[in-house]
């Protein structure tokens, strides 16, 4: 394909000889300038000068979220802070804020990379994009604004809530792509249905960030808005923030930017590398991120490599969507579970829409009780509940192997949001 953006590499061979050169710049960059890692280093008997492959990332220390925040409020430092132009932070509520610094070629690196992502979605200079995401110290407003105008389309930086104007924005000035988290799709969808403005406004294409959305939230939404195409985005800001990777129009995974760092897949429990196919732990290693470097970064995300290359003819490297967080995963009856498994299943019951609540509590017995509350769709009659709340606990069962009560809802008796839903509640400890 065609690109202003996407890189010259024709081979596997040629990414990885990037990627080498890459990683040994990142190495001895840190290690140079980086009091912390160059003491993480030497306590593991490392430099620079010792990766001679690819395999060698494997000597490497690891860097975790502890790491940043034991550095507050400038961890990873390896610049002189006169060369910082601009912090992020992360969007926790509670305790240090983990706090990323940025040179003015990281800036542009990141924007390059966002600019990339709308391109990949097909996004044109001709398009007009809604930003629905938060603005702030976060990564999320300003770099899908940067990079819809790096890439020439004009951006329309409303940020979330304000669904008057959100809806006023979209009849009066057209725009063809909006960006969002998904739980503020489905509002703007219903909302959009409410108001009967789908005939009305001129979306094409969804962006979303930040949060999982399952295939029946998606399937809800594009019918009720009437868009083509919705497009997973993804990013941390660790990793310069939201723009690390997209999904294609093949929807066969999220292309991620190799060319700007190194993604292993590990058991979170063994660090140690997963079989093809497998399901594990994201960790990141950048290439030429100068104030803030990651080396063997643990995001906690879990997902996959897929090893088959993508239909669209790209030769960037996919991984599958995010599964969830290993922070996510809790332990239901000693079984490990990730809310996504419960997503997956829910979004294969054809009776029930796309909001659903998982509510664990703990009896008078001292045994653990789940709860899934489903939303049914508007046609779908209550006769029936009984019938669909059997149908998704064999599911359960068959799946996860284990037990649980479903409560099935009318439509729309969950809360909906602006930003992301709160969809897991553990009661046991209370």
């Amino acid at each position: 394909m065609n690109s202003a953006f996407m890189p010259s590499f024709k081979t596997e061979q040629q990414l990885r000889e990037h990627q080498l050169k890459g990683l040994q710049w990142t190495v001895n960059h840190a290690y140079s300038h980086s009091p912390f890692y160059k003491k993480k280093f030497d306590e593991n008997g490392v430099n620079g000068n010792d990766i001679a492959s690819l395999d060698d990332i494997r000597r490497l220390p690891f860097t975790t979220a502890h790491d940043l925040k034991d550095g507050y409020p400038l961890p990873l430092l390896s610049v002189p802070e006169s060369d910082i132009v601009r912090i992020h932070a992360s969007s926790g509520t509670t305790g240090k804020k983990k706090i990323l610094s940025y040179t003015k070629k990281d800036i542009d690196d990141w924007v390059h990379l966002f600019a990339r992502c709308y391109e990949m979605a097909g996004v044109c200079d001709t398009d007009r994009v809604q930003i629905a995401v938060g603005y702030g110290v976060w990564t999320a407003g300003v770099g899908f604004q940067m990079g819809c105008e790096k890439l020439g389309a004009m951006a329309l930086p409303l940020g979330p809530g304000n669904i008057d104007m959100q809806c006023r924005f979209l009849v009066d000035l057209q725009p063809t792509v909006m960006c969002c988290t998904a739980s503020m799709a489905l509002l703007m969808a219903e909302e959009i249905n409410k108001r009967g403005l789908k005939d009305k406004i001129n979306l094409k294409k969804l962006i979303f960030g930040s949060e999982r959305s399952g295939d029946a939230m998606r399937k809800r939404i594009a019918d009720l808005m009437g868009v083509d195409d919705i497009f997973d985005i993804t990013g941390m800001t660790e990793l310069y923030g939201p723009g690390t990777g997209i999904d294609c129009h093949k929807h066969e995974g999220i292309h991620y930017w190799a060319d700007y760092y190194i993604l292993e897949i590990l058991n979170p429990d063994t660090l140690e590398p997963v079989a093809p196919g497998e399901t594990g732990e994201m960790v990141v290693t950048t290439l030429s991120k100068e104030a803030a470097p990651l080396v063997r970064y643990r995001t906690r995300d879990i997902t996959r490599i897929i090893e088959t290359p993508c239909s669209c003819g790209s030769p960037m490297p996919m991984h599958d969507r995010i599964l969830g967080r290993s922070d996510d995963m809790f332990i239901f009856r000693a079984v490990n579970i990730y809310p996504g498994q419960i997503d997956e299943i829910l979004s294969n019951t054809p009776e029930i829409s796309c909001e659903y609540q998982i509510v664990l509590n703990r009896d008078n017995e001292g045994k653990d009780q789940m709860t899934i509350r489903v939303e049914c769709h508007e046609e779908t009659r209550p006769s029936n509940y009984p019938d669909i709340a059997q149908k998704v606990c064999r599911a359960v069962k068959k799946n996860i192997m284990v037990s649980c009560h479903v409560e099935p809802l009318d439509y729309c008796d969950l809360p909906r949001s602006e930003r992301k839903s709160t969809r897991f509640f553990d009661h046991r400890a209370t």
